[in-house]
């Protein structure tokens, strides 16, 4: 999933033991971890259950977005960049609002961590119709705003464009230029905050289930994706 593989961290799974999970949380009672992974609020911030912050709250989520650069060592090449957090209740329409502007036909990748011990996979497919890929989305939205071992991006190689829903239920866009995205989403009362860091950006905990990675395996068969990126 490009750029945002460096601010991936730990991996929490449901059969993840105490002493396993390091730094805030290696101390912790099991009661003491089950109320902190069942708070879903900070102030007006909604999270979906695929991601819980550090005990220690080293990052508070909350919600807005900044300009970043995305820079290719190999190319010498720099992409501008918008990352943006949203609380669930409007996260998986912006996602949808923002893939628009991507055109009628789109690459899809999807991004799966299931049983892969903390690695990543990517399966790629190429030339599918958007209004035929959203329709599929809806039937998975549960999946995609509640499991933390699934990403997504969408992205149009002939802009180039992409917009990705990662793992961490942030929302990144790269490319140029970047203005339509920025207007959709301050247009969803997502506004701009230069101070703002994330969730990917400091310790926090992944959450996931054998019912999501069976979820999984059927949006990639519905999607056709059988290829590797």
């Amino acid at each position: 999933m490009g750029f945002l593989q460096r601010f991936f961290k730990n991996v929490f799974h449901e059969n993840v033991t105490i002493d396993q999970v390091r730094s805030s949380f290696q101390h912790l009672s099991e009661n003491e971890l089950e109320a902190h992974l069942d708070i879903d609020h900070y102030g007006g911030f909604q999270l979906t259950e695929a991601i819980r912050p550090s005990f220690d709250l080293q990052i508070v989520p909350r919600q807005g977005y900044r300009h970043d650069v995305y820079r290719d060592e190999e190319a010498k090449t720099s992409v501008p960049v918008l990352m943006c957090a949203a609380t669930s209740d409007v996260l998986f329409g912006l996602f949808l609002e923002l893939i628009d502007p991507l055109g009628f036909e789109v690459d899809v990748v999807l991004e799966t961590s299931h049983n892969r011990n903390g690695g990543h996979e990517d399966l790629y497919r190429e030339h599918i119709d958007m209004p035929v890929f959203k329709s599929t989305l809806w039937d998975y939205e549960d999946l995609l705003l509640n499991d933390g071992c699934t990403g997504l991006a969408v992205l149009n190689p002939d802009v180039p464009q992409e917009v990705q829903f990662d793992e961490h239920k942030l929302l990144i866009v790269y490319g140029d230029p970047l203005d339509r995205f920025e207007q959709i989403l301050i247009e969803n009362g997502v506004y701009r905050d230069d101070e703002i860091n994330f969730i990917s950006e400091a310790e926090h905990v992944h959450s996931s289930s054998e019912t999501y990675s069976q979820q999984f395996r059927e949006l990639q068969t519905n999607l056709g994706m059988d290829g590797h990126r």
